[in-house]
């Protein structure tokens, strides 16, 4: 099977990235990548395993059922668009990852006050510094691979290209991400954003556990996969900014005593 012949077999069963992933037991970053074209000459084992989730199993096996909200086209997951994205409902929030619509509840109180403590620091750095990079809370579109089936809203994103901006959404990978996990988020933040972010070009993705008080920093490489680096650190540490070369640095020791303060 040929790779235009899998992405339409894809397109046909209403596969999303990480069904493969699950189904096939090949990495979530792999399996974007070879879709994607980033990784020129897949292994053969690799195509092979692909190759033969999209030839076993029926549709009727694995697409997830149709979803319809008033007025919005009936599709199944893996069909939707940007279109349908800006079309839904005002009153439910969501995420579109290929075509796969996510529901996402609302923060809780502690996972605001992180973000804002966060989102205070990193704008502080950047305007003491004059620096060229802006920042954005929580509620920003993110067209992420810049097509008409993924736009996520990231807890904060950090942009230092002005040409990423426009009127509605920034367009393309920021430099930065942080997510703060929540029930709703967490298998997602961990396991499909963290492959998506990396092959979307994210050069640095926070991923804190509000609960377990731990935060996982991954610096991406842009050469090699391999040369991925990941950090691990708890409530107790005080974590460098990696994409400015560690003269930003976020005291969560601070974070959590402000969180004490106030009960949370």
């Amino acid at each position: 099977m040929t790779l235009s012949e899998m992405k339409e077999r894809k397109k046909e069963l209403g596969y999303s990235y990480e069904q493969i992933a699950d189904k096939s037991g090949v990495p979530l970053s792999t399996v974007q990548k070879v879709f994607s074209g980033a990784t020129q000459s897949p292994r053969y084992d690799t195509l092979l395993a692909i190759e033969k989730v999209l030839k076993n199993y029926p549709t009727t096996q694995i697409s997830e059922a149709a979803i319809s909200y008033g007025s919005l086209p009936v599709k199944k997951q893996g069909e939707y668009t940007i279109e349908d994205y800006y079309n839904w409902p005002e009153d439910e929030r969501i995420e579109l990852i290929d075509g796969v619509i996510y529901h996402v509840s609302m923060p809780s109180i502690r996972h605001q006050s992180i973000v804002g403590e966060i989102d205070f620091i990193f704008k502080s750095h950047v305007k003491r510094n004059h620096g060229k990079c802006s920042v954005f809370g929580a509620g920003i579109d993110v067209r992420l691979d810049c097509d008409d089936r993924t736009m996520v809203v990231p807890d904060i994103s950090v942009v230092c290209e002005k040409d990423k901006f426009t009127p509605q959404y920034l367009d393309g990978a920021p430099d930065l991400v942080v997510e703060v996990l929540s029930p709703s988020t967490r298998k997602k933040d961990m396991t499909l954003k963290l492959g998506k972010y990396a092959v979307a070009g994210v050069r640095e993705y926070w991923i804190i556990d509000p609960k377990k008080e731990t935060v996982i920093v991954y610096e991406f490489s842009r050469e090699d996969e391999a040369d991925t680096q990941i950090h691990f650190y708890t409530f107790e540490n005080q974590i460098p900014v990696g994409i400015w070369n560690g003269e930003c640095v976020v005291d969560f020791v601070e974070i959590k005593s402000y969180l004490n303060e106030l009960s949370l």
